[in-house]
């Protein structure tokens, strides 16, 4: 078989784009890092904050070894880098994710299962890389009812479990030690009721902490929405029948009254492979849309869509329920909308981030939009207690200015935006409150925002930290972060320097130490 595998490479595979080039996409701090075990770090600067007592923990793809065909950066296995935070010590580790794939192709020290994205370029490759794989299983080598996909997105607290989130998968739980170690406790599939992917980026009401969740699909029907209670325990499906074809929708949002799903021009199109092309494609004739669910809904009976053209979310910020000036009701939805969004995985270099606020009056249809930043902003985050509730700042990634051909972007600094400064205003205005820019040839990811005391009802939303991985390119070094939230400069309060270089990678989490013992 893996000589097989090796001949679709060399006689079948096009020449590779860049953009799934492994030697090109996997070099500097893109490249991958085998595992640590938990070592002690060293604090060089300031002191960590009390609050911060527990553990930080951000995903990423991480290949376990360079594939010899197309591989895109998103394809990577997923490994989990966590740093654990007591009494103002830290100890880092970085910790695989051991889905099904990862072990099993561990074990042949070969990549067997297609890519999602670099290996769905083209029918013939396709179909051989397919019909190789289907050899496997059939002659059981791989139990496919143990998952095919990769766990290397996201992080999410919900039911008194870690999970590691990917759509291409059942999501992973997780079990963090006293030390912060990370342990793979195996896909879960919610008492057989989750039989299927889910999205990376379920949405958790800190009232009610019931999570809210989708999957998408590349046939009918392609979209199904569905929660789980405060016990972690999955409700019943709600197929979206109205979702008129693919979308590769990546996020929701929730108001105390809704769910809110992007219907956005970027979706999975089998037919493209047929004509040479990618699985994943845009459809321009297609005119983006919202839609706005009630978030118990048992059908889709009351679901409402609203055109918003060009309005391409891949992240939202966040949602809440509002009055408009005439007294009807209304939602606000904020978020990066992607421009060019037909480069997103080919391109990355090409596209631009616009921080927008969008408003929907329910009653009439009427659909505002207000552009809040004109820096290139993603992977925004806000302080997690003010879900699906009207907050003021949004914390989001600054993109390079330059970035490399084909490469994936990578973050320069970090902004905080000032929504409420928006209020009343109709025409483009800047409402950057406060900025940190890294520095020369370092560069961060997402931030991640810890509340001072999220158990003080008096204490403002920015009152607390922003913590971040970031790596100096020139040094090879890597770093956390930890910046006051409230400073004019986002000033750094303590810097920690890493015994490993933390390759650049996706989204993180930060689980207090109090609810460490729940994992």
């Amino acid at each position: 078989f893996n000589t097989l595998d090796k001949a679709i490479v060399k006689f079948l595979d096009p020449p590779l784009h860049l953009s799934v080039d492994p030697c090109y996409t996997l070099t500097d701090n893109f490249a991958p890092v085998d595992e640590l075990t938990p070592t002690e770090c060293q604090v060089v600067y300031g002191l960590l904050p009390p609050c911060l007592d527990g553990v930080y923990i951000r995903n990423g793809p991480n290949p376990q070894f360079i594939p010899s065909g197309p591989h895109h950066y998103l394809d990577g296995d997923g490994m989990v880098h966590s740093i654990r935070i007591s009494q103002g010590r830290a100890t880092f580790c970085s910790r695989y994710i051991k889905t099904n794939k990862y072990l099993f192709e561990n074990q042949l020290r070969s990549y067997i299962v297609p890519n999602v994205i670099g290996g769905m370029q083209g029918i013939g490759p396709f179909v051989a890389r397919a019909a190789l794989f289907c050899a496997r299983i059939v002659l059981g080598q791989y139990d496919i009812g143990k998952g095919i996909g990769v766990a290397n997105t996201s992080l999410a607290v919900f039911g008194g479990r870690v999970y590691a989130l990917c759509e291409s998968d059942l999501p992973y739980a997780l079990k963090v030690k006293d030390n912060g170690d990370v342990i793979t406790l195996g896909y879960h599939d919610f008492k057989g009721k989750l039989s299927m992917n889910m999205t990376a980026h379920p949405k958790v009401d800190p009232d009610t902490k019931e999570a809210f969740a989708f999957r998408y699909w590349a046939t009918y029907p392609y979209m199904t929405y569905f929660r789980f209670d405060a016990n972690g325990n999955k409700q019943a499906d709600v197929p979206i029948l109205s979702m008129k074809g693919p979308s590769l929708t990546h996020d929701l949002a929730i108001t105390q009254k809704y769910a809110i799903i992007c219907d956005i021009q970027l979706g999975a199109h089998p037919m493209n492979l047929i004509h040479g092309g990618s699985l994943v494609s845009v459809d321009k004739t297609k005119v983006p849309r919202i839609g706005v669910l009630p978030r118990y809904a048992t059908d889709e009976s009351e679901m409402k869509w609203f055109e918003v053209p060009g309005f391409n979310a891949f992240h939202v910020v966040n949602a809440w329920d509002e009055r408009d000036e005439y007294g009807d009701e209304a939602l606000v939805l904020v978020a990066p909308n992607i421009f060019s969004v037909e480069h997103f995985f080919h391109r990355v270099d090409l596209i631009k981030a616009s921080m927008e606020k969008v408003t929907i009056h329910i009653q009439t249809g009427v659909v505002s939009r207000q552009t809040l930043s004109t820096d290139n902003l993603e992977f925004p985050v806000i302080n997690p207690a003010y879900v699906a509730k009207k907050n003021k700042y949004v914390y989001a990634a600054i993109s390079e200015k330059t970035p490399i051909k084909s490469r994936m972007m990578r973050t320069i600094g970090v902004a905080k935006l000032d929504i409420a400064a928006s209020e009343g205003n109709k025409e483009l205005h800047e409402y950057t409150a406060a900025r940190r820019i890294y520095g020369d040839n370092c560069f961060g990811g997402e931030a991640f925002f810890v509340s001072r005391d999220p158990n003080d009802p008096n204490l403002e939303e920015d009152d607390g930290y922003l913590v971040s991985y970031v790596h100096d390119e020139r040094s090879g070094e890597s770093r956390f972060l930890v910046m006051d939230a409230r400073s004019p400069n986002l000033d750094v309060v303590a810097d920690v320097k890493l015994p490993q270089r933390v390759p650049y990678g996706l989204h993180g989490i930060f689980i207090k130490e109090k609810d460490m013992s729940a994992t």
